[in-house]
């Protein structure tokens, strides 16, 4: 029953967005912080993205910085690849299939909502909250990003470690976010110390399961736990799948 809920409920904004001639289909912003979970955009996450904009109806551009990464990760070792040296915004576009557009011409003039998918390098390329913690900055370009589409009132998506980025540049609006939850010694959540970080720069964090998701109507702020959560693949899926549906629930309405 629960199952025929959920279909129905996909059809029904992807009808929405597909075939009602008075609503033009959303334009969705992702942004890309390169390829590769260690370094980069969590692909997973990022796919799952892309899959659930697509499948509901909007038409989505990719964004990311045209930046060095902070370093290179052999994902195969675990450890950083010496004498190397990627581009954000071309490691990204092995994501996007080559279509990328660099994040200094995203506005919230150009799209109804902006997703940013996990991976370390939200916290390495967005930010450097891999390395300074809860004394992290945000890039420019993205704090840019965050504030405009914040004062558009336009919806803001964020999974896995990206939340921080809002935690930092919205965390003086009360932004309220989830990271997922504290360390309950299952080995569940490998980054819970992440929640006392954002709660440090002024975000409220509601704490969440990888099937949950936390909207701040107020800030018009969606996110969920994704890969924060040490999860099997169809789990990240889903729950990235609520926060999409989510923010095109917030431009719908």
């Amino acid at each position: 029953m629960f199952g025929l809920a959920r279909t129905a409920a996909r059809n029904l904004t992807h009808r929405w967005f597909s075939t009602n001639t008075s609503l033009q289909a959303p334009t969705v912003a992702v942004v890309l912080s390169g390829s590769g979970v260690y370094d980069g955009s969590e692909v997973h996450e990022a796919s799952a993205a892309l899959v659930s904009l697509t499948r509901a109806g909007a038409d989505v551009v990719c964004y990311a910085p045209d930046a060095p990464q902070m370093h290179v990760i052999d994902h195969s070792k675990g450890a950083p690849s010496e004498n190397e040296t990627r581009n954000v915004l071309a490691e990204s576009a092995r994501i996007s299939r080559g279509n990328m557009k660099p994040i200094a011409e995203l506005t919230s003039g150009v799209a109804d909502a902006v997703i940013f998918p996990g991976g370390f390098g939200a916290a390495k390329n967005l930010s450097d909250f891999a390395v300074k913690g809860g004394d992290m900055t945000v890039i420019p370009e993205v704090e840019r990003v965050l504030k405009d589409f914040h004062g558009a009132k336009k919806p803001i998506g964020l999974c896995c470690i990206a939340p921080m980025l809002a935690a930092k540049v919205l965390g003086g609006s009360g932004v309220t976010i989830t990271l997922g939850k504290s360390d309950d010694g299952s080995g569940k959540w490998p980054y819970a110390g992440s929640l006392e970080a954002a709660k440090g720069l002024g975000a409220n964090v509601v704490e969440q399961g990888v099937d949950e998701i936390t909207i701040d109507q107020t800030n018009q702020v969606v996110t969920t736990p994704a890969f924060m959560y040490e999860g099997k693949f169809h789990e990240i899926h889903d729950g990235v799948a609520k926060m999409v549906n989510a923010v095109l629930g917030l431009v719908k309405s």
